[in-house]
C-alpha cells in the first residue's frame, strides 16, 4: 500500500474556519492518518454512488468528509466537511 499525501481543496479551506477546532483535531490527528495508509477501506470509509460517484465519505459523527483519491499522484483531495442533514443535497 502506498503512503497517500492529502490536499484541502479551497472550499474545505473556508469550511476548516468554521468547524470545531476539536473536530478540525480529530481529523488531522486521527482521520488523516487513516486515509493516509489505506483510503479505500475502513468502518468509517464509504464509496458513493450516483451524482457522487468517484467520491469517498468518511464519516465522524453526525459530519462527513469528503475526498477524491487521485491514485496516479498517490494524492487524497478533500474536498467537503458538512453534517449528515445537508451532506448529500
Amino acid at each position: 500500500m502506498y503512503n497517500f499525501k492529502i490536499a484541502e481543496t479551497k472550499n474545505f479551506q473556508k469550511i476548516k474556519q468554521q468547524i470545531d477546532k476539536k473536530v478540525y483535531e480529530k481529523i488531522v490527528n486521527i482521520v488523516y492518518p487513516q486515509l493516509k495508509l489505506n483510503p479505500y477501506f475502513g468502518t468509517n470509509i464509504k464509496k458513493l454512488k450516483g451524482k457522487f460517484e468517484g467520491y469517498y465519505r468518511y464519516r465522524i459523527g453526525n459530519y462527513r468528509l469528503f475526498y477524491l483519491i487521485k491514485e496516479e499522484t498517490v494524492l487524497i483531495i478533500v474536498t467537503d466537511f458538512r453534517h449528515r442533514q445537508k451532506a448529500y443535497r
